[in-house]
């Protein structure tokens, strides 16, 4: 194995990485910016007023994007698997 492969490998997988957990992570920072804004307008600071909104749209993101991001994992791990034979060479 080649440095260039080791540095394409990772660079796929850090790419793969990302691209997985953007919508999730998305959809929570966009949770918390808005529950912070309400918070802030109304003056409440009650920590589970943040935790249990962000909770839930973890778990409707997870259901809805489950699919594809395993369709996403399932492609790279294929791709990986297959080319064992070309990453002894």
């Amino acid at each position: 194995m080649t440095p260039e492969m080791v540095t394409e490998l990772g660079r796929q997988a850090l790419e793969t990485t990302l691209l997985v957990s953007a919508p999730i992570l998305g959809l929570s920072l966009l949770v918390g910016l808005v529950v912070s804004a309400f918070q802030a307008m109304t003056q409440l600071n009650e920590p589970t007023l943040s935790f249990v909104p962000k909770v839930l749209t973890l778990f409707g993101a997870i259901l809805v994007f489950l699919p594809w991001m395993l369709g996403i994992m399932t492609s790279f791990m294929t791709n990986l698997l297959t080319n064992i034979p070309d990453y002894i060479r």
